[in-house]
């Protein structure tokens, strides 16, 4: 269950900081709206939802030119993320909703949701995840991870990762039973 490297991604509400090189007044830190758009000086309403820091400085350099700004350069920046979050329920410390970056990985969530419970299931973690269209699932062994036994796996924006008995770790029920020592995860296809 793996993805490429995946660029964080712009939504709604999200800040950002928008670099008009050599252009003072048309610099400034900001807030995507909740439909997903930034108004600009001279470049007028701009849709940043759904795209890169880099497609947004993109699409901001050609409103620019079209307003006769000459070679307009523009960086733009993420400075903090609403939408990038993962999920995080089941036999934690504090479940909820953490933001995640490009480097985030299964163990560093579970240390931002304060560690394991005190009788939690280390073996019985899953992640959900939605890759195009199809549902996965993949079970991972927190013990195992700590001991070397397999990579601590990358997180991504929008997964959903449940630690303890749940009703898709009862999926896995019959491959544990022919396999009680995981080397690796095992990965399930939902639909």
């Amino acid at each position: 269950m793996t993805a490429a490297d995946r660029p964080a991604l712009i939504g709604p509400l999200d800040t950002i900081e928008v670099d008009v090189f050599g252009i003072e007044n048309l610099s400034r830190e900001m807030q995507v709206d909740a439909s997903g758009r930034i108004a600009m000086p001279l470049a007028g309403t701009i849709d940043a939802r759904g795209k890169t820091a880099q497609e947004l400085a993109a699409a901001i350099e050609i409103a620019l030119r079209a307003r006769y700004v000459r070679d307009p350069e523009v960086t733009v920046n993420i400075k903090s993320s609403v939408s990038q979050v993962v999920t995080i329920d089941g036999q934690v410390v504090e479940p909820g909703l953490y933001p995640v970056t490009n480097q985030m990985t299964l163990m560093r969530v579970i240390a931002s949701a304060k560690g394991l419970s005190e009788f939690a299931r280390q073996e019985d973690v899953v992640i959900l995840r939605k890759v195009g269209d199809r549902k996965m699932a993949g079970l991972y062994n927190i013990a195992a991870i700590r001991r070397g036994a397999y990579e601590d796996p990358p997180v991504y924006a929008n997964d959903v990762i449940i630690v303890g008995d749940s009703p898709q770790r009862r999926l896995f029920r019959d491959f544990v039973a022919l396999s009680p020592l995981l080397a690796s995860p095992l990965i399930a296809v939902l639909q």
